[in-house]
């Protein structure tokens, strides 16, 4: 059991207010428009809902990781899917407060976590997804600047980033040891953003690619040591993995109760859809999967607040929980016979979305690779 206190469940309470006011009456509009309002961020904001467990030395919550396990769930509860809350306040973030100085951690986090500067990080390229090595995207240094030069695909909060980690070969020649990061202003000159990408699902998320064509910015915007990035982007990526898991399953709990409701209500030959024996196995099995990855995730998540939850068991939770995932939606949506197929039902959106979870954060045939490589 996750250690929750009275003051989690106060936080619960108004993460579910805040998208019962501010989410839910218009997330279909943003899935049709592929972004959701700026105005959001700031809402989020002055809700206390971004950066939560960043110190409040730098304008965050102060709170633990279970604040972002809450707010997954109760967003997926819904399968409010746009909102890029979870890539800026616990993946960028992060990066920034463990890696940047203590210059940029004072400037960058308090407006972050007000909403009023959208984070994102950019690491994939049209030519370089799980290979992070083979990235060429180069920020060459000259006098006290850094130039930036290259693409960036697949980028979530790319279309709203004000400020973005860009994944950089600062020594083209030294491969894997050649990578640095950077922090890229929106507003550089030679910075420029594609159309958002049109997906199979998480409809309502600005996805887009990034263009940095010959962008100067000083040489203070290196974020942690130069040829360290992809040292660097291995430590942070365990949580960026683990929060997939935790929408895996929150999204499986919540597709559970949806079927429930629903079969008890749907009635087939004159009878409720849960007194068939098939309609009992399968839900008995979705149970048993649920509960299972439920107690797999905890300890993953108890790992994760005592500094231990390594890169392998990181990997194991990103892998299992998102194929499972897809696994459990299906069977829940085949019980929705047609109705399961239309988007009106969360369980449609649910399948929609469902799937990127075994590709982003690393694909889960490098996952199984790092696995293999503990062994």
């Amino acid at each position: 059991m996750l250690p929750y206190s009275e003051e989690h469940a106060q936080f619960r309470d108004t993460v579910r207010r805040f998208v019962e006011r501010e989410v839910a009456p218009h997330h279909a509009r943003w899935e049709s428009e592929g972004a959701v309002d700026r105005d959001l961020w700031r809402k989020a904001g002055d809700a206390g809902l971004l950066l939560t467990n960043i110190p409040a030395d730098y304008g965050g919550g102060d709170g633990d990781f279970l604040t972002s396990v809450i707010m997954i769930e109760e967003f997926m509860r819904g399968v409010f899917s746009g909102p890029g809350f979870r890539l800026h306040s616990d993946i960028v973030a992060p990066y920034i407060l463990h890696l940047g100085t203590e210059e940029q951690k004072r400037s960058i986090l308090p407006r972050m976590a007000s909403g009023e500067t959208i984070g994102a990080v950019a690491m994939t390229e049209p030519g370089a997804g799980s290979d992070l090595a083979s990235i060429r995207t180069i920020a060459r240094r000259e006098g006290n600047e850094l130039v930036v030069s290259g693409q960036k695909t697949f980028i979530t909060n790319g279309g709203l980033a004000d400020l973005i980690v860009v994944a950089c070969k600062t020594d083209p020649a030294a491969g894997a040891k050649g990578v640095s990061l950077v922090l890229v202003e929106a507003d550089r000159p030679g910075f420029s953003r594609g159309k958002n990408l049109e997906k199979i699902g998480m409809k309502a998320q600005d996805t887009s690619e990034l263009f940095f064509d010959e962008v100067r910015v000083p040489a203070s915007n290196l974020l942690g040591t130069e040829g360290k990035g992809f040292a660097h982007l291995m430590t942070e990526l365990p949580r960026e993995r683990l929060l997939v898991g935790i929408v895996a399953v929150s999204v499986m709990e919540a597709a559970l109760c949806w079927t429930l409701d629903h079969v008890h209500e749907r009635k087939a030959f004159g009878r409720p859809l849960i007194e068939f024996q098939n309609t009992r196995f399968v839900l008995a099995e979705v149970k048993t999967k649920v509960t299972v990855a439920r107690t797999f995730l905890d300890d993953c998540v108890l790992r994760l607040m005592r500094g231990e939850l390594d890169v392998a068991t990181a990997a194991m939770a990103k892998w299992w929980l998102s194929d499972l995932e897809c696994e459990v939606v299906d069977a829940c949506l085949q019980m929705f016979g047609g109705y399961g197929y239309m988007r009106e039902y969360p369980i449609a959106r649910a399948y929609e979305d469902a799937r990127v979870h075994r590709i982003y954060a690393g694909s889960n045939e490098i996952m199984k690779e790092l696995v293999a490589r503990s062994l």
